[in-house]
């Protein structure tokens, strides 16, 4: 057992959590990492998403990279209660980050990393509304999805060196929920709107294979996060299926939600799609409601963006949510 779940470090409940986790562990086999040699860690984790789907939904927080915890302790202040999900983004790999995510492993918490990667050809200190935001040209997209371009190794070349900063975690030991391209069913992001077997499918499966085949990144949950459809003029976001590269590179599905629009379909059609895999909120604006989670209780862990708990957010409605019963905190 490993210090995650070591009950000299954590509390109560969460030695509570490691004994369920190390039971599902050995007594369930059926829900197995996309990843063949997955480690012990990975394994575990997974198996303890399975076994709250539907009954309990972990409470989550992303925090901006340069102010690591703000947002997680944002959460205490105003609920007394700790988020179990941490999350934070990659595209800056400070030692800082390592070290917050080293800490928070040790203290219990779930680490989700994300990447907002810049366009290819651009250098990674552009700025984020010139560098990722904005579409490609076909021309452009055809370069990076096919092996050999320039366009595809300088993505290669990105790509791998955030790989090398992902072995620091593997290294020692963290399980990651990693989730690339988020909203990729979206029109906002320079990899959004590429449906079919030649769009994010195929960048998707590129990704993938490179990172479990030749950088040997066992510690990673894959999470396949797409936006909630909808059919906002200049700002939609297309149907599911239509970027979903297949269960097979995929561990778990996730949906972002922004402005309160937690529709039930939003939920349902997710579950469909994954055939039985767990899904998650992976980012929203509005907290879900109690009222939400009760009529949407397959969201394995919801995540608040970060400064969002204050901005996008009262008091009241934040204690609400972290009072729920179904909520689980550390």
């Amino acid at each position: 057992m490993n210090h995650r779940f070591s009950p000299t470090i954590m509390k109560p409940i969460l030695y509570i959590l490691s004994i369920a986790f190390l039971f599902f562990s050995c007594n369930n086999t059926n829900h197995q990492p996309v990843i063949p040699d997955a480690t012990p860690e990975a394994r575990e984790l997974l198996e303890y998403l399975y076994s709250i789907s539907g009954e309990q939904t972990l409470s989550g927080q992303h925090n901006y990279p340069h102010e690591l915890t703000r947002s997680t302790d944002s959460i205490i202040a105003i609920t007394g209660k700790t988020p179990v999900v941490w999350g934070t983004d990659i595209s800056s790999m400070d030692d800082s980050l390592l070290e917050e995510a080293k800490r928070q492993y040790s203290n219990g918490s779930i680490i989700t990393l994300m990447y907002h990667q810049v366009k290819p050809f651009h250098h990674d200190s552009m700025g984020f509304s010139r560098s990722v935001q904005g579409m490609v040209t076909d021309e452009e997209w055809e370069q990076i999805v096919t092996p050999g371009t320039e366009y595809h190794n300088m993505w290669l070349e990105k790509i791998d060196r955030r790989a090398e900063f992902l072995k620091k975690f593997r290294d020692a030991g963290i399980p990651v929920l990693w989730r690339p391209y988020h909203e990729m069913n979206g029109m906002w992001f320079w990899y959004g709107n590429r449906p079919g077997e030649n769009g994010i499918q195929k960048l998707w499966k590129i990704m993938y294979e490179r990172y479990t085949n030749q950088h040997h990144l066992n510690n990673l949950i894959w999470v396949w996060n797409a936006n909630a459809p909808r059919d906002w003029k200049d700002d939609e976001a297309y149907a599911y299926e239509l970027f979903y590269p297949g269960n097979e590179y995929v561990d778990v599905l996730a949906a972002d939600i922004y402005k309160a629009d937690y529709k039930q379909s939003h939920h349902d059609q997710l579950v469909e799609l994954g055939g039985g895999k767990v899904i998650a909120l992976g980012e929203v604006g509005a907290l879900p409601t109690p009222e939400i989670l009760d009529q949407q209780p397959k969201w394995t862990w919801f995540m608040c963006w970060a400064r969002f708990p204050w901005t996008h957010n009262t008091h009241e409605q934040v204690q609400q949510l972290y009072n729920h019963q179904q909520v689980k905190n550390k």
